[in-house]
C-alpha cells in the first residue's frame, strides 16, 4: 500500500497551468475572427463581381399562363446552373447560382422550374438542346448518373442546370423523355 500512495499524491498534484497573459489570448480570438469576417466579405464580393460580369444575361423567362398538361413532374433540388460544358463556371446573375428545392415540370411548352426561395424560371421547349446524366456541377459533386443536368439556351448563351431528385431513379425518365422531345423539336423545326 505504500507504493500506492506517492502515485495518489503525484496524481493529485498535477493541474493546469494558470492563463497568465489574458490580453495575448484575447487579441488571438479578435484577430482570428477579424480573419474569418475579411474571408467571408470578400466571398461575398466575388460572388456579386461574377453576377456584375454576367449582367449580359437576358432576364429569365417566366411560364405561360397555359403551359399544357404535364409529362413529367419532379421534386428535388436545384444545384445551380453553368456555362455548358464547363462545370465549374458558375452563372449567378438572375438568381441561377441560388441552390434551393425545386418542383420541375415538363410540358409541351417547355420545362418550368419553379424554386422555393428563388426566382422561378420557364424554358421553352425550342430553348433545350440536351439532357444527360452526369456526376457534378459547379460546387456539387456526387456518384456517376446521380446529376440530371438540363441544356438551354438563353440569349447567346448555351447554359446547364443541375437537378437532384428526390428519387434518383427518376432521372432515367427524364432523359429520355427530354431528349426525345427536343429531337421531335429539332425534325419539326427542319421542315
Amino acid at each position: 500500500m505504500t507504493s500506492v500512495a506517492p502515485v495518489i499524491l503525484l496524481a493529485a498534484e498535477k493541474e493546469s497551468a494558470e492563463v497568465t497573459d489574458w490580453a495575448a489570448r484575447v487579441g488571438w480570438v479578435v484577430g482570428l475572427g477579424l480573419f474569418v469576417a475579411l474571408v467571408y466579405w470578400l466571398m461575398r464580393e466575388g460572388w456579386k463581381w461574377r453576377g456584375t460580369l454576367q449582367s449580359d444575361l437576358p432576364a429569365l423567362p417566366t411560364a405561360p399562363d397555359e403551359p399544357g398538361t404535364a409529362r413529367l413532374t419532379l421534386s428535388g433540388r436545384y444545384h445551380g446552373s453553368t456555362t455548358a460544358g464547363q462545370w465549374l463556371d458558375r452563372i449567378v446573375a438572375h438568381g441561377l447560382g441560388t441552390r434551393s428545392r425545386v418542383e420541375l415540370t415538363l410540358t409541351d411548352a417547355g420545362l418550368d422550374v419553379a424554386r422555393s426561395g428563388a426566382a422561378d424560371f420557364f424554358v421553352p421547349a425550342a430553348a433545350l438542346r440536351e439532357a444527360r446524366l452526369d456526376k457534378g456541377i459547379a460546387g456539387k459533386v456526387l456518384t456517376e448518373g446521380g446529376l440530371l443536368v438540363v441544356t438551354w439556351a438563353h440569349g447567346d448563351k448555351l447554359i446547364d442546370s443541375g437537378f437532384r431528385s428526390d428519387h434518383a431513379a427518376e432521372h432515367n425518365e427524364w432523359v429520355d423523355t427530354l431528349n426525345d422531345m427536343i429531337n421531335k423539336t429539332e425534325t419539326e423545326g427542319a421542315r
